[in-house]
């Protein structure tokens, strides 16, 4: 009995026969069950009519051999605010023991979903009743954020991951379809569908999948994922049982065209359409070869400071501000009482930015707010073009985040995009030197770690 006795203390200790990676997947319904005003465009309040099909938050819960786990959460939302990402990753930790550089919170910035919190705050002028909805539907938010997670590493088991990346042809640089006047600025887009698989065994439990273009597609009153949510239920009925997962990349100066407007049926015909030529790309990823993905999973999560430009001065505020009306107005008031406040709007905003890096040299760069294609471009040609995945909306919606190049060029995406964020004046023209020190850093970071 004294030699099976050690044998079987001894086979307690050992490590698992499924070292490596633990994933487990799950998807809750966020859809609305009233109407509810609609996010993303400035201007008049829109409120929802109808739903043209289920809006989701996502999850893939990855555990690797050290035990560490580690959560990405995508969601059919335009974004979350810094108090709404301050809340979710707080529950996360509390209940579920992530780490917060441990957890991405991805956004699609579909512009076909409820308003929420304090997102975009300056876009709206809701009534009572309206404001009322809005609160409605992000404390059930907050609850299936929560849900969301539990659900994600309840689900754990042994699995394989994988990566290659495809192409598609959906967006195009619209900063040149502005006019005549526009037609000098860059026409960079990133075409790249980086695609991460998941699987247990034979069956495919989860697709990750991105592409660097605004969720545009659609205008209208319908609630829906836009082309974003097109492709992931395309994907999904490519692939029964398995849970498609859409991650938002550098699309701040991106739009899927053309477009139509004021055509409700045929722009969603378009918009199904655009999803489904990125769905076909995505599968014929899966089909084909891709490269296994080994663990650990290292993660690190850093901050930088992006700088403003001098804002317009009190007085001018104060001269200019009656005359407005809508947002330009609500936009001055606030850099007024910001004057009166706290003796002026700040002269920066934080950075957030996280590295995680699979075993060897795979690693996606996670970047915060709205950022232009450069920097998709820019860093992996800097990491790894075939081993590197940049993504854009996470964390906070904080702005429009140009490159050099586009704040010297000017426009929306560089300039006048600022305000509506709630930002005194453009960045400097540190912006894109600060963004990349910090990737730098985090990414040898990821390495000093190995």
């Amino acid at each position: 009995m004294k030699p099976f006795i050690v044998s079987s203390l001894l086979l307690c200790c050992l490590p698992s026969v499924h070292a490596g990676w633990q994933a487990g997947a799950a998807k809750v319904d966020i859809t609305p069950t009233e109407s509810v005003p609609l996010a993303g465009y400035g201007g008049k309040t829109r409120m929802s009519s109808r739903v043209e099909h289920p809006i989701w938050i996502k999850a893939l819960a990855l555990r690797d051999e050290t035990g560490a786990t580690s959560v990405l959460i995508t969601a059919d939302l335009v974004g979350l605010s810094t108090k709404m990402v301050d809340r979710i990753a707080r529950q996360a930790l509390d209940k579920h023991g992530i780490q917060r550089e441990r957890l991405i919170l991805n956004t699609s910035h579909n512009h076909s979903c409820p308003v929420t919190e304090d997102v975009l705050w300056l876009y709206y002028e809701l009534t009572p009743e309206e404001t009322a909805a809005r609160d409605r539907y992000t404390a059930r938010l907050y609850a299936q954020y929560d849900e969301l997670i539990g659900k994600a590493v309840a689900n754990l088991v042994p699995a394989d991951l994988a990566f290659e990346q495809g192409l598609a042809g959906v967006a195009v640089n619209r900063r040149r379809s502005r006019g005549p006047e526009s037609r000098s600025m860059g026409g960079q887009v990133d075409q790249d569908v980086p695609v991460i698989t998941v699987k247990t065994g034979d069956q495919l439990k989860a697709v990750v999948f991105g592409y660097s273009c605004h969720t545009t597609a659609l205008g209208g009153l319908s609630i829906s994922g836009d082309y974003a949510g097109f492709a992931q239920l395309e994907l999904e009925k490519m692939n029964p049982g398995a849970i498609a997962m859409f991650v938002q990349n550098c699309g701040g100066d991106a739009n899927p065209l053309p477009r139509i407007r004021g055509k409700d049926a045929e722009a969603t015909d378009l918009a199904r359409m655009y999803g489904r030529i990125l769905a076909e790309a995505v599968n014929q990823v899966i089909a084909a070869k891709m490269t296994p993905l080994a663990g650990p999973l290292r993660a690190q999560l850093g901050e930088t400071e992006l700088f403003l430009q001098p804002g317009i001065p009190l007085d001018e505020l104060k001269q200019r501000a009656p005359g407005l009306s809508g947002m330009p107005r609500r936009e001055f008031e606030h850099f007024i009482r910001q004057h009166e406040t706290q003796g002026g709007p700040p002269d920066h905003v934080a950075y957030p930015v996280q590295v995680w890096r699979f075993g060897g040299d795979f690693k996606i760069i996670a970047l915060t707010g709205e950022t232009v294609v450069d920097y998709s471009l820019k860093f992996k040609a800097a990491h790894g073009w075939n081993t590197t995945w940049v993504c854009g909306y996470n964390n906070n919606l904080l702005s429009y985040v140009p490159s050099l190049r586009v704040l010297k060029e000017g426009g929306y995406e560089g300039v006048t995009g600022m305000f509506e964020y709630g930002h005194r004046a453009p960045y400097t023209d540190t912006v894109e030197e600060q963004i990349t020190k910090k990737v730098a850093e985090l990414v040898r970071g990821t390495e000093a770690a190995r």
